[in-house]
């Protein structure tokens, strides 16, 4: 694959990795009500995400609360959120300076060992945004599971992983698979290249000997 498909593939990558994890930072589904064990099964379902939560009923009809304080909120629910809004803005800065340094866009073309680095720049805010994106899901998750656990939890208060968790953890894979991508536009082997060809070149005073 050239540096150029390579560029955009990873591009394409990190930018569906950035909308999946906006969708999961909106969704309410991070986690919903078990029905494991002896849980009753009721006609309404519970769903909360970091914003809101809402409830499902047997009848379709669908309820959502945003939550009414930060400071009363878990600190997990707040490190998922601070982590989370940290990420987008990673890859929304990402997809900017991504752009600039890709071979196949025109801007700074005069100088291609700067715009590599850019490139390289852009790669690494991406990979940056999908680890702060799989940090807060995978805090979400190992407090779900400890609660899920817990003899304390009484059996109908227990929750299950939401599909907004799945949508995170497939965002972090596009996002750094993207970034990594983006920065194997190192422009190391051209420094190398060029200083070959300024070696192998014979000098003037060689010349006159």
């Amino acid at each position: 694959m050239g540096g150029g498909a390579r560029e955009l593939a990873g591009y394409l990558a990190a930018l569906g990795g950035w909308v999946a994890a906006l969708a999961a930072a909106a969704l309410p589904q991070w986690r919903q009500s078990s029905y494991a064990g002896d849980a009753i099964i009721t006609a309404v379902g519970l769903h909360e995400g970091l914003w809101m939560s809402c409830a499902a009923q047997s009848t379709g009809q669908v309820q959502c609360r945003l939550h009414d304080s930060l400071l009363s909120l878990d600190v997990h629910i707040q490190t998922s959120r601070a982590l989370m809004v940290i990420s987008l803005l990673l890859g929304f800065f990402g997809i900017i300076v991504s752009v600039v340094g890709m071979k196949c866009t025109k801007v700074g073309e005069e100088d291609p060992i700067t715009k590599s680095r850019i490139a390289v720049a852009g790669g690494v805010l991406f990979i940056l945004c999908g680890l702060c994106t799989l940090a807060a899901v995978s805090l979400y998750a190992t407090q779900v599971t400890y609660e899920f656990f817990s003899a304390s939890t009484p059996i109908n208060a227990r929750y299950e992983f939401g599909s907004a968790l799945f949508v995170g953890w497939g965002a972090a894979s596009l996002t750094v698979l993207g970034g990594s991508l983006l920065c194997c536009s190192c422009p190391a082997k051209e420094r190398q290249g060029q200083q070959y060809y300024r070696q192998s070149q014979p000098s003037t005073a060689r010349e006159y000997v």
